[in-house]
């Protein structure tokens, strides 16, 4: 099997250095998990990029929710894009949508304008698009690096055609990069059957609070989102 990049994606900068001392060759770097990853704070931004082991790339995404996005935060997004790339950031994760369900070219475009020379891929907003097919030819245009995508449902694993597909369509004009539910179980399936070259998994494991003290009338789970080391690293021994 021709070589694979693996990237992890993690919530905070502990995670990013524990995915990148298993071996992750790349890091898509979030924060708040249950909104499904927005932008990390100026503060982890500042501490991950004094690593140069592996490539970094923070999500750019100032909320959760869907992919629509009004002027003001789309001029958030700028602003975030420049701190990305005046602190030495290799690319950048971004996706917008129209209210119709097709790629926002125009703005997409502009965000890989300012992002230069860093690399920009396009992540799961394309599973929300309303025509993957044509959502492909559209973010080539407007000049992303790749695009994660899950096959438009949950698991990917579901649906590797529309993954071989779609790489098939892209011919090398973009990377195709499955994730959701990639695992050591199944990454060697997701490999053989689409012909990626490229992979992301967050590999996502919940850890305990480490308090000593806990108000028991709080009724709270206080666990935080890490990364499993054994899971990467069975992961990389599939290639």
């Amino acid at each position: 099997m021709s070589k694979v990049t693996l990237e992890i994606a993690v919530f905070s900068v502990q995670s990013a250095l524990d995915a990148i001392q298993a071996g992750a060759h790349r890091i898509e770097l979030c924060e708040n998990p249950n909104e499904g990853g927005t932008t990390p704070s100026y503060g982890s931004l500042l501490a991950i990029s004094k690593q140069q082991t592996v490539p970094v790339f923070p999500i750019i995404r100032p909320r959760g929710g869907d992919f629509l996005y009004t002027e003001m935060e789309f001029q958030i997004m700028k602003q975030d894009v420049i701190v990305a790339k005046e602190l030495g950031f290799k690319g950048v994760v971004i996706g917008l949508l129209n209210s119709d369900g097709r790629i926002d070219k125009i703005r997409t475009a502009e965000l890989v304008s300012l992002a230069k020379p860093m690399q920009v891929t396009f992540h799961r907003a394309f599973d929300r698009c309303v025509d993957p097919i044509q959502g492909l030819e559209d973010i080539i245009e407007t000049g992303c690096h790749r695009i994660l995508t899950s096959g438009q449902v949950p698991n990917v694993a579901n649906a590797l055609p529309l993954i071989k597909q779609l790489v098939d369509q892209a011919n090398g004009r973009i990377i195709i990069m499955p994730g959701s539910g990639v695992r050591a179980n199944n990454i060697n399936e997701i490999l053989m059957q689409t012909g990626v070259v490229e992979i992301h998994s967050s590999a996502r494991k919940n850890n305990p609070s480490k308090m000593e003290f806990n108000v028991v009338s709080m009724n709270e789970n206080l666990q935080s989102t890490g990364v499993d080391v054994d899971e990467i690293k069975m992961m990389l021994a599939h290639f």
